[in-house]
């Protein structure tokens, strides 16, 4: 079989099943998993697929969203290099909100014991990594439980966002752009995190780079919005700084740090 026939039953598959993954493809046609890359690649620059962690979906697949699991794993050292930089924004002695997602989870988990905050969040993993913490006084947010993502949504979530105020809101997307804003597949996610936005005093999202540039079903706020943004240094320099332009701070985390060098980089300067 030639490349462009290929390509042309990869690009079917996607439409019939929704998505596509490299391994089960690279089985199929008996090629090499760099080979089917290749493929996606080509059918991605031509606009008719849209890559994503292991695979592709057609291209307009903005209502996509990975399980839980899928999730987890997908940059997952990026994701801990963030967490481990989030930490510097924990008040000192205050109250912090935190949205459902893999770093945020990854964060939940970093919180060192002698921490005293009090925390709320509608996610069952990260309401579950914080339940037996000594310092933390926690506050688990009701409401219909969503099967992917493990989060309450829709009107008793939003009710309750709607009557606190808290100092910090650590907030996850799974797009987020100038033009576009922040962005995540469902309409109810969306509208539960609108409200967590509302109910902060600063907004620090955590997002790696893969995310920037991606465009889902359901926006639910600029990138004015967010005070700072902790990504990693995938994040091209005069992105970060078209970004900063608009009044967003933003934190490039790279995987080492230099030697005698800082670990951790704004779109404008080091930052110590």
């Amino acid at each position: 079989m030639y490349a462009p026939e290929r390509q042309q039953e990869i690009l079917r598959l996607a439409r019939d099943g929704g998505r596509v993954d490299v391994v089960s493809l690279a089985e199929q046609f008996q090629v090499t998993a760099e080979t089917i890359r290749r493929d996606l690649k080509a059918l991605d620059r031509a606009g008719l697929v849209q890559r994503v962690h292991g695979g592709a979906i057609p291209a307009g697949r903005l209502d996509f969203e990975p399980d839980l699991a899928e999730r987890e794993g997908t940059a997952a050292d990026e994701k801990d290099r963030i967490a481990q930089a989030a930490l510097a924004e924990l008040p000192g002695d205050g109250t912090i909100l935190l949205d459902a997602g893999t770093t945020i989870a990854r964060l939940a988990a970093a919180i060192p014991l002698e921490a005293a905050l009090t925390a709320v969040t509608h996610s069952l993993p990260i309401a579950a990594r914080l339940a037996d913490h000594p310092g933390i006084q926690l506050h688990l947010v009701g409401g219909r439980v969503r099967t992917r993502t493990r989060a309450a949504v829709d009107a008793w979530a939003l009710r309750a966002y709607g009557e606190i105020r808290a100092d910090v809101l650590f907030v996850a997307a799974n797009g987020f752009s100038v033009d576009h804003g922040l962005t995540t597949p469902d309409l109810a996610e969306a509208a539960v995190k609108r409200a967590a936005v509302a109910a902060a005093r600063r907004v620090v999202l955590l997002a790696d780079s893969s995310k920037h540039g991606q465009e889902h079903f359901a926006r639910f706020g600029d990138l004015s919005d967010v005070d700072l943004l902790i990504t990693d240094s995938g994040l091209h320099p005069e992105d970060a700084l078209t970004i900063e332009r608009k009044g967003t701070e933003v934190l490039r985390v790279p995987g080492a740090a230099p030697a005698g060098g800082s670990t951790a980089t704004t779109g404008r300067k080091d930052r110590s």
